[in-house]
């Protein structure tokens, strides 16, 4: 079932989203509501919180541009990208690589909007898989990326807090415009 994408300005994109303690059907479900949801909306990433529920949930699938990443591990092992899409990852803690990259960024939750944001090029990331042990994963380019974005709404954290300070006050008339349209407070 596709959800409703909650728009900036709702509480709940600001929480600090809460563990999630086991992988009942309601999580399975939940899940696949996300990833149709995802594909609905064109993204490549969706957080629990973007549809309203605060727990350290997300989804990603970049299988789209195979050639988005220069390596991918899980637990030192090389592994195809296509072979873990959608990842679906719970409660992560990542490490950060050395090297920064500027990349433009968008967010289902910020319809139309986008912006230039700076982050670590490469990443250790060590979370649970849907419905397996917690692995460490090690990625970098887009993959990473993403798993930054997905896991700074789990955290209450946007991308727009990322965006330089006269990045954010060109955007301010935009994202009025957006709340409006969308009907956000």
């Amino acid at each position: 079932m596709v959800r409703e994408i909650v728009i900036f300005g709702d509480p709940v994109l600001r929480k600090k989203c809460s563990k999630v303690e086991s992988f009942s059907d309601e999580v399975s479900s939940l899940v696949k509501d996300m990833i149709e949801t995802m594909v609905s909306a064109e993204g490549i990433g969706l957080a629990a919180p973007q549809i309203g529920i605060p727990i350290q949930l997300a989804v990603i699938d970049v299988s789209h541009d195979p050639e988005c990443i220069s390596y991918l591990r899980i637990d030192g092992e090389d592994v195809d990208l296509t072979d873990i899409m959608p990842l679906i990852f719970i409660n992560p803690e990542l490490e950060y690589g050395e090297n920064m990259d500027v990349m433009s960024e968008g967010c289902l939750s910020f319809p139309e909007i986008r912006g230039d944001v700076i982050r670590p090029y490469e990443l250790k990331a060590t979370f649970e898989i849907m419905g397996s042990k917690r692995v460490t994963l090690e990625t970098d380019g887009l993959l990473a990326r993403a798993i930054q974005h997905e896991t700074d709404h789990l955290n209450g954290v946007l991308f727009t807090d990322r965006m330089k300070a006269t990045a954010k006050l060109a955007l301010r008339s935009k994202i009025k415009r957006m709340q409006k349209d969308y009907g956000a407070s």
